[in-house]
């Protein structure tokens, strides 16, 4: 009895830990949708045409994001002249032109970062709505990122990819995120560091600077120039040419 009685202590305080782990995903995840402009907001979000310095080795490159969501996303970057750009369709995959990797007409985008991309197609991210939109998120306790002591949020999408956020609990903002992609045939993990927050005339909050880290040590900063929501898209800038 004494072990039955120790057993059922034990399964209670598990249960328990559980509730509390689930209420405080919730209560991050919900805090975080508010930082970034509440629920309203975000579903009235349409698209967002976003206009960015890069800063690639000491070469500066314009780049242009286009999101139409729930459908599409494509992300261009001019490049001593050359256009190197990606794209993330909903149910048509993706494509992808490199001319710096010999890649000058269209090619299909693999598998592994179409799904990974395909977190940007929602206006909240992969946070938002994230069991009706069949992702999985993971209290991870916290951890310091940045000098910030920040919350730790595993995240496995519905297709798949897994993403790690870390948010602050004095911002409630994504500080870092660090996304599993595929390099060339080799999984290898992507860190961005996000800063400079700042809300636009939509209500919206976002990112207006971040430095994106490649294997090897290469970091691409990237500096917000403009940012419009709502703005007319034509669909067909979508279609692999």
């Amino acid at each position: 009895m004494k072990f039955l009685r120790i057993s059922l202590l034990a399964l209670a305080a598990l249960t328990a830990n559980l509730a509390v782990k689930a209420q405080t995903v919730d209560e991050i995840v919900n805090n975080h949708i508010n930082a970034i402009g509440g629920k309203d907001k975000i579903n009235a979000m349409k698209s967002m045409y976003v206009e960015s310095d890069m800063d690639i080795m000491g070469t500066a490159a314009p780049s242009v994001t286009t999101v139409l969501f729930g459908k599409a996303s494509l992300g261009e970057v001019n490049y001593n002249g050359q256009k190197i750009i990606n794209c993330v369709t909903a149910d048509k995959g993706g494509w992808a032109i490199n001319p710096l990797a010999g890649q000058t007409t269209a090619e299909a985008m693999p598998e592994e970062q179409v799904n990974a991309g395909k977190a940007q197609l929602s206006a909240g991210g992969s946070l938002y709505n994230y069991a009706a939109a069949g992702n999985k998120v993971e209290f991870a306790g916290q951890e310091t990122v940045n000098g910030v002591k920040a919350w730790k949020l595993l995240v496995t999408t519905r297709e798949g990819a897994h993403f790690v956020h870390y948010i602050d609990p004095a911002t409630w903002q994504i500080v870092r995120t660090v996304a599993k992609v595929n390099m060339g045939g080799q999984e290898v993990e992507q860190g961005i560091n996000f800063s400079d927050y700042r809300k636009t005339d939509f209500g919206f909050v976002t990112p207006w600077s971040y430095a994106i880290e490649f294997p090897g040590g290469m970091i691409l900063n990237v500096t917000v120039k403009k940012v419009e929501i709502n703005k007319e898209i034509d669909p067909k800038i979508f279609e692999k040419p």
